[in-house]
């Protein structure tokens, strides 16, 4: 089974969603939109169009919009839908990034420093925070 949002194939469902304000960004051969995710709390969207030419063919939207979808067209083409309008691009390709560091961090839990290496930077911190302990730091320092 093939997933019409890898494969460009008109859709009902959106290639994209997204909750709240989403900042929209041109570059001299993309038009990128970042926001929060609507299925999502935490985590980012950035949904990249990029086209092999220049500027022109890519719509001019809002430096903002709030709760836009994206929905697959056909033949490369996918309309942004907004309260503020709707606007379709002619792409070359889309680029779907899903910032998921909350989720990694949640399932990842950071592992504590060693013991010896936590009283080492301590100690050097003391020594930085008194005159006659950057000198010796200093002192130690040179080669």
């Amino acid at each position: 089974m093939t997933d019409s949002r890898v494969t460009g194939v008109p859709s009902r469902e959106p290639v994209a969603a997204f909750r709240g304000s989403v900042l929209c960004r041109r570059t001299p051969c993309a038009l990128i939109l970042a926001g929060p995710a609507a299925d999502s709390e935490r985590e980012r969207l950035i949904l990249t169009f990029t086209t092999s030419s220049r500027l022109p063919d890519l719509p001019q939207l809002p430096h903002s919009l709030v709760d836009p979808a994206v929905l697959a067209l056909e033949d490369g083409r996918y309309r942004i839908s907004s309260g503020a309008g709707d606007w379709v691009v002619d792409t070359a390709s889309v680029h779907l990034h899903r910032d998921i560091g909350t989720a990694f961090h949640r399932a990842i839990p950071p592992r504590p420093a060693p013991l010896k290496k936590r009283l080492f930077w301590r100690t050097v911190l003391a020594l930085a925070h008194d005159s006659l302990g950057k000198r010796l730091l200093l002192f130690i320092r040179r080669p």
